[in-house]
């Protein structure tokens, strides 16, 4: 199979790593790619949300499958615009990807569909969006309605904090992504990521991760797309797994299939563990980053037939087939250390020189996917984003994968660089 893969960052190095790893893969293209991709296969400088070329681009490939990896794109619609072109497309419709694009419209449709999430309200103007933060206890959570880079999330700690984050947001702090303000409830618990292949019907599931967002040490400072993750999370018990299931779900699937938008592709579900139950805190409409480096770095697995399948509506009625090549029993734990530039999710430098890559490659268990590098003049690899690498590692157990990765870490010559140092403690606590 030739596959065409659209993405940059760490999320797609890891999924361009794990596809080219199947027997059914002859090359995997990526656009516009990174240096750690184009070792895999070749890339064009066409960027992920430049619909026009990339729709030239797939022409001019070919690709037997294409899979989207960034949210942008589906928000645009490139998946609807391939498949009327006659490609197979792993990724949701741009009516679908709302559920990402939208989070009111993301909301609208747990409500209607029955799934259980967060109390809310939805605000163009600050004055009715302060007037309903008075009806509700501290802390706030506000996030903006549109795509925010997975920065629009703001928990405020006090009434005063967050009628100013009301101003910001409908201001324009995220542009056009916050002119309209959800505010929900905070809800108690601890936050897991489910992530659910799908071809709009039937339904396979990845183990379940743990995102750590905040910027620092104990989940403190403001939030960013991601400081790292490790799979599996314990505490997604198979009890929670199968409420997820049933409750949150099956049923979104079966709603949005009876609507005219049934969605195929991966769902990403971020969900709080509360003493009631699994309760939805976002849907995303694409694989988390960086959950995505733990699940294909820990999976014994081919993932190529699911994707394919998903793609092809090839799911429905074959789940067990699939579900055996994601069990827990064949899943090796993981974790990834982001390593991200000093000021990130601030402002930051951009080309300072990376050094050590290889050293930390060549680790036990060690792989490093690159998130946000390029390469300078004299073919240096260089930091070009504020989340730079994705240091990830498998181990016998989870307290080795995470000594694992923090070894690649340290191997790593980056002053300019910082990371976590925690990752994984819910779980190194519980056990």
């Amino acid at each position: 199979m030739n596959i065409l893969l659209i993405g940059s960052g760490g999320r797609e190095h890891a999924l361009a790593w794990k596809i080219d790893q199947s027997p059914l893969v002859d090359v995997v293209h990526s656009t516009p790619g990174n240096p750690g991709m184009d070792v895999i296969g070749p890339c064009f400088d066409v960027a992920a949300d430049d619909i026009d070329n990339l729709v030239k681009l797939t022409l001019q490939v070919e690709p037997d499958l294409v899979v989207i990896g960034p949210e942008a794109p589906l928000a645009l619609g490139l998946a609807d615009i391939l498949r009327a072109r006659g490609f197979d497309v792993f990724g949701p419709s741009r009516l679908a990807a709302q559920l990402e694009s939208s989070k009111s419209f993301s909301k609208a449709r747990m409500m209607a569909y029955g799934v259980p999430t967060a109390a809310y309200g939805e605000f163009t103007t600050p004055a009715l969006a302060k007037s309903f933060l008075r009806t509700m206890e501290a802390p706030f959570v506000l996030k903006a309605d549109g795509l925010a880079a997975g920065k629009g999330v703001v928990i405020a700690e006090t009434l005063e904090q967050a009628d100013a984050e009301v101003d910001d947001m409908l201001s324009g702090k995220f542009g056009d992504a916050s002119a309209t303000l959800i505010i929900e409830e905070f809800m108690h618990g601890e936050e897991a990521s489910i992530f659910v292949i799908t071809d709009g019907h039937g339904a396979v599931y990845l183990p379940a991760a743990q995102d750590h967002k905040r910027v620092g040490d104990g989940d403190t400072g403001p939030n960013t797309g991601g400081m790292g993750a490790y799979a599996p999370a314990p505490v997604v018990t198979q009890a929670v797994m199968d409420r997820i299931k049933s409750e949150i779900v099956q049923p979104m699937l079966k709603g949005m299939a009876k609507d005219g938008m049934p969605y195929q592709g991966v769902l990403y579900v971020g969900v709080m563990v509360t003493g009631d139950g699994p309760k939805v805190v976002e849907f995303n409409a694409r694989f988390g980053d960086p959950e995505c480096q733990v699940l294909m770095k820990g999976l014994a697995g081919d993932i190529v037939p699911a994707i394919l399948a998903a793609a092809t509506g090839g799911l429905d009625g074959n789940e067990d087939a699939f579900e055996s090549l994601f069990e827990l029993e064949r899943f090796d734990p993981t974790a990834t250390v982001v390593l991200a530039s000093e000021g990130y999710p601030g402002s930051y430098a951009r080309g300072s020189v990376i050094n050590g890559l290889a050293e930390a490659n060549n680790m036990p268990g060690v792989t490093v996917f690159h998130a946000g590098t390029d390469r300078d003049s004299e073919g240096a690899i260089v930091a070009a984003g504020g989340r730079v690498l994705n240091v990830t590692a498998s181990g016998a157990s989870l307290e080795e994968a995470i000594s694992r990765a923090y070894a690649g870490v340290d191997r790593i010559d980056w002053p300019e660089g910082f990371c976590r140092r925690d990752i994984g403690w819910r779980a190194l606590k519980r056990s």
